[in-house]
């Protein structure tokens, strides 16, 4: 009896054992996948407003992005992005702020000025909604690494009302390695993505 009490205390240390190595291991490869996830996924933070459902068939346009950093061209790369991505969600019938309009309107003295001759390009094309935005970041960052940073602002102007229904901010920092323009891909895509298209 003693023997037999000796034998289940064996086995029962034993798959004690194993139970303890196995949740172990199985541990560790979760933490490790984690930080694998997050490492590859970057750091990012968005917020955005909730906003009606909008037309994907309806008339739109990208107005300029101001550029609020010290990278020459950041909005236009940003507002060219933003219309492949509208593209991609379904939205057809997009036109872009020409780039004549662009010319002039950097001379002028303010962002509203600029955001006001945009607005009357707008309605004289009858187009419902519009897209625009700010580019806060676009840089690769100072060190070793040079990791690449973006940071950006959208919004969507209802035109028939004069009114901005949905916004959306967020920024996102990447690998040493990758493009600055990839990061601000995956940023704008992710944050486009939060508007509801019908």
């Amino acid at each position: 009896m003693q023997r037999l009490q000796t034998l289940r205390f064996s086995i029962n240390s034993g798959f004690s054992q194993s139970h303890h190595h196995w949740m172990l291991r199985n541990s560790a490869f979760l933490i490790w996948a984690l930080c694998f996830s997050v490492c590859l996924v970057g750091c990012s933070v968005i917020d955005y407003s909730p906003g009606p459902m909008v037309d994907q068939q309806a008339s739109w346009g990208v107005l300029p992005f101001l550029n609020h950093t010290e990278t020459p061209q950041a909005g236009r790369r940003a507002e060219a992005i933003t219309q492949a991505l509208l593209y991609s969600r379904g939205v057809m019938n997009v036109q872009r702020y020409p780039a004549s309009f662009q010319d002039e309107a950097a001379l002028l003295s303010s962002d509203d000025k600029v955001l006001d001759a945009a607005m009357q390009w707008a309605k004289k094309q009858q187009l419902r909604y519009v897209l625009t935005g700010t580019v806060d970041e676009w840089r690769y960052k100072v060190g070793v690494d040079g990791e690449p940073a973006v940071g950006v602002t959208l919004q969507i102007i209802d035109l028939d009302h004069d009114t901005v229904i949905w916004s959306g901010v967020g920024s996102q920092s990447g690998w040493s390695r990758e493009a600055v323009s990839a990061v601000a891909q995956k940023l704008i895509k992710t944050i486009l993505g939060k508007a509801e298209l019908m």
